[in-house]
């Protein structure tokens, strides 16, 4: 097996000191590493991770290995990779790296086998490409794999359809549904990182404008908070109507997409599925208006219907495409509708990226010990993984929270006592 795909070696030096950077903010996954040092609980497992190469990332794979895990690591998205830090990770801790910013659909899945020549015994992924591959075209690593990963509310939607088909082959844990991943990483990283991304890619003032996010899960939520925060209009655009109701009961405006098309300034789709911005919406949008993705896949906007309505499409700014359409206007793409936050920025902040990646270290973990017991399915982050997390963050932060009493615990636990 090749050691390592990168794009130039010789910017491992540069790769180091980003790593370093981002460690000083991940104080949770540093106390897991000082441990996994010790205690080695993942000697000699093979894992192949198919996970956004960055800082962060760099972070999680020098833990596993700390922990005594043989690693690998391919790309989870073709524009997310920074090649420094490819570059550091095979040069100066020795991992195998298979990820080239901008790579193209053929090196991509290339690098995903090079991932999977492994043979890996844990898979970790972020939007299930891994775990599809092996269960579409590489079956016969099936029988090894104690068990996998899962990092994204998309990867997560893709396994529970294998598991509900009954075709799931090895147990998966749904790192996404930890409370300690989603609540924070979806709300306040993406939603930090989203705006992030778009300011780099455009310098243009939100305050004042118009921006219609389609989504209000734990993305859309935080997304929406923060753009209101910078002086924006925020508009939510939903299908689920719990969904609609809490963006109206938090202070925004609900209404169709077709109702928000013609006025919107800034779309983002943080919705988890396909075909969301369409044909009939680009038609009726202003000269000028700005589309961008902060899903996992690059399927939330029709792309192709865009293309077909215009007559010519050049690059104007460096993530930018302007699509000039038929009747003179012109609608502004971001980052070819991949995430705009990875593509376009750095992601989100290592400190809450810190509690996602300690998520992913100590599930590894529990796979590993929980081996005999674990069925073809679905689980979700223990309970005490959770509130461990969640309490070593605290303790990073210098902040300190009260405990029940014995009599407290009492009453929680009895139905004897009442009005």
């Amino acid at each position: 097996m090749k050691t390592s795909d990168v794009k130039n070696i010789r910017l491992a030096s540069k790769g180091k000191d980003r790593i370093e950077w981002a460690r000083r903010s991940m104080p949770v996954l540093n106390q897991i590493a000082e441990r996994f040092s010790k205690e080695k609980p993942l000697k000699k497992i093979r894992i192949s991770a198919c996970l956004h190469v960055t800082t962060e990332t760099a972070n999680l794979m020098i833990t596993l290995k700390k922990g005594g895990a043989d690693c690998v690591l391919c790309a989870s998205n073709p524009l997310s990779t920074q090649d420094e830090v490819a570059a550091s990770l095979a040069k100066h801790f020795g991992i195998p790296v298979f990820a080239i910013r901008g790579e193209n659909h053929q090196t991509y899945y290339r690098h995903i086998n090079s991932a999977l020549a492994h043979k890996p015994q844990v898979t970790m992924d972020d939007g299930a490409d891994l775990v599809s591959q092996i269960h579409g075209k590489r079956k016969d690593l099936a029988g090894q794999i104690i068990g996998s990963t899962e990092e994204t509310t998309t990867g997560v939607i893709r396994l529970r359809s294998l598991e509900e088909k009954g075709l799931l082959l090895f147990p998966v844990l749904a790192v996404n549904d930890a409370k300690t991943k989603h609540f924070f990483d979806n709300r306040y990283g993406t939603g930090q990182s989203t705006i992030d991304g778009i300011v780099r890619a455009t310098n243009i003032l939100l305050s004042g404008s118009v921006f219609v996010i389609s989504g209000y899960g734990w993305c859309g939520r935080g997304l929406a908070v923060r753009a209101r925060g910078m002086g924006a209009r925020v508009i939510v655009t939903e299908t689920d109507p719990l969904k609609a109701l809490e963006a109206v009961m938090d202070g925004f405006e609900v209404m169709t997409l077709k109702e928000a098309a013609p006025i919107g300034d800034i779309f983002v789709t943080v919705t988890g599925n396909r075909g969301v911005i369409r044909r009939e919406h680009f038609q009726v949008m202003k000269d000028g208006a700005i589309v961008a993705n902060s899903g996992h896949f690059d399927v939330e906007i029709d792309i192709p219907a865009l293309r077909k309505l215009s007559t010519g499409v050049r690059k104007i700014r460096d993530f930018i495409e302007e699509f000039r359409l038929k009747d003179g206007r012109a609608i502004h793409l971001i980052a070819g509708g991949r995430l705009v936050n990875l593509s376009a920025a750095e992601g989100h902040p290592a400190s809450v990226m810190d509690m996602s990646f300690a998520n992913q270290a100590l599930g590894v973990e529990f796979l590993v010990k929980s081996a005999s017991t674990l069925e073809r399915r679905i689980y979700s982050i223990p309970q005490e993984i959770d509130e461990k997390i969640a309490a070593l963050k605290l303790e990073a932060m210098g902040i300190r929270i009260d405990r029940l009493t014995q009599e407290q615990v009492k009453y929680l636990a009895s139905w004897e006592l009442g009005t």
